[in-house]
């Protein structure tokens, strides 16, 4: 189940709201959203369902030891144990396929390839899991010892599917003692309602000039549009991922959670490190925090640690080269920036600054877009005619000129807009209230508007449940 669907937003949601709402006890209150989490789960593919549960059993079990044997081995053991478990779990479903079509590329072996279909959401929920194992050996959250507030925690259906990947310390206390006041409703609703228009009016249409350009075969395609037609998928990735997480967060507040930010206007960053604080945070800080001093590299070694942390930051994001290459790619210029020092990459021009990050981002997204190295290969080359492809071409242009509106606002919709009509709006209790006023009939307008596209919708996934 998405949340751009109808039956979402019209049947499941509202039955989820008021069975939830129906009851005072956190206690049922948790039961509700437990049942609608794991149908929500477990819609369309019921079979995953078992394995996001035998993962939660088992991880509460190794963390029920880790906290008896904190001081001793068994501890250590229980977290290599959980590691072990998680990990491997996601090797199989996720990467068994693409060790062995490698491995197969090897002279003489033959290994058949095995067709396992990945479960949704499992390189968010298994990142929950390690989080919260490693959060509990290192002393800095209380271990969970009702199963069903762990479980919980972690098929919460609001960040289940596509995250962000909510740390348990973000949600500890409010699992057991919450509440949702007028401003959270108003607030998450709005939330809600924003991140659906950036998904079904801004990401899907983008979606359409993508695949009508990004075809099997672009070497015709003119240097202008294949500049075009990236810029557009960057655009679309964007507003698809961050759309959704926008609905994680608004729900969340609905139902009493407080999620962390997960995008913070990447696009207006000055350079690649900046980038990466702004975009998909919650990854980004899993990796900061579990992955960059392990012991296999030490705090000296810091460019095996930047290897391994963006080595693993692409290849989480999918089981194919070119998004392990994408990760290596991000990885170069940070250490390139690292290198330069913080006080020489602020003496550079910001006109300068922002067109060499954005001009870094946008190639990155194409190594993000072709999993084929020969299309990968002409892409690179279309970027500069080496394909002898012309500079422009009319059917480019004419998209251009017939999606310039679709165009200009998704370019300002990267801005904070928003959060500067809040500060000119918050100077009185007069203009709070009108302001307030006007952005609930600005959001349901977007759910009207949203709600009548999604009934014509023949295919909206969202690009992130892949991964």
């Amino acid at each position: 189940m998405v949340f751009a669907d109808l039956f979402f937003l019209y049947i499941f949601l509202p039955l989820c709201l008021i069975s939830y709402f129906a009851v005072k006890n956190i206690k049922y209150r948790n039961a509700v959203l437990i049942i609608f989490s794991l149908l929500f789960y477990a819609w369309g593919e019921p079979a995953v369902v078992f394995l996001l549960i035998l993962s939660t059993i088992v991880n509460w079990l190794l963390g029920l030891a880790i906290d008896k044997h904190r001081n001793d081995k068994l501890g250590k053991l229980a977290v290599a144990a959980s590691l072990i478990y998680s990990l491997g779990m996601l090797m199989v479903f996720k990467y068994l396929g693409f060790i062995t079509e490698n491995l197969n590329l090897i002279p003489g072996v033959n290994i058949p390839v095995p067709n396992i279909t990945l479960p949704i959401g499992i390189s968010f929920y298994t990142f929950q899991i390690i989080s919260y194992i490693l959060d509990c050996y290192w002393d800095q959250v209380k271990v969970q010892k009702n199963y069903f507030r762990f479980l919980l925690f972690v098929s919460l259906f609001p960040q289940l599917i596509a995250g962000p990947i909510v740390r348990y310390s973000v949600i500890e206390t409010e699992i057991t003692n919450r509440k949702t006041t007028i401003t959270d409703l108003s607030e998450g609703a709005c939330r809600f309602m924003i991140g659906l228009a950036k998904k079904v009016i801004l990401a899907n249409n983008l979606w359409t000039i993508v695949e009508a350009f990004f075809t099997d075969d672009i070497t015709g395609l003119s240097v202008l549009g294949t500049w075009y037609t990236v810029i557009v998928y960057a655009l679309y990735v964007y507003f698809d991922f961050s759309g959704y997480s926008d609905m994680a967060i608004g729900l969340g507040r609905i139902f009493g959670f407080h999620f962390n930010e997960n995008f913070i206007h990447p696009f207006i960053c000055r350079n690649i490190a900046e980038f990466w604080q702004r975009w998909h945070v919650s990854l980004g800080s899993f990796f900061r925090d579990y992955l960059l001093y392990v012991p296999i590299g030490g705090k000296r070694r810091v460019y095996l640690n930047l290897f391994l942390v963006w080595f693993s930051t692409g290849l989480w994001h999918g089981a194919s080269w070119n998004y392990i290459i994408w990760g290596l790619y991000f990885g170069v210029f940070i250490l390139i920036e690292q290198l330069l020092g913080k006080k020489r990459m602020k003496a550079i021009p910001a006109v300068i600054s922002h067109i060499y990050s954005k001009i870094v981002i946008i190639i990155g997204f194409g190594i993000f877009y072709f999993e084929d190295f020969h299309q990968l290969g002409d892409f690179f080359k279309n970027l500069v005619g080496a394909n002898h492809n012309a500079l422009s071409d009319t059917i480019a242009v004419t998209s251009m000129v017939n999606n310039c509106f679709l165009l200009a606002v998704a370019i300002a919709a990267c801005f904070p807009i928003s959060t500067l009509i809040g500060k000119l709006t918050e100077k009185t209790k007069a203009t709070v209230a009108v302001a307030q006023m006007c952005k609930l009939v600005y959001c349901l307008g977007l759910l009207i508007i949203c709600s009548l596209l999604l009934v014509d919708a023949t295919s909206n996934p969202f690009l992130y449940f892949r991964f």
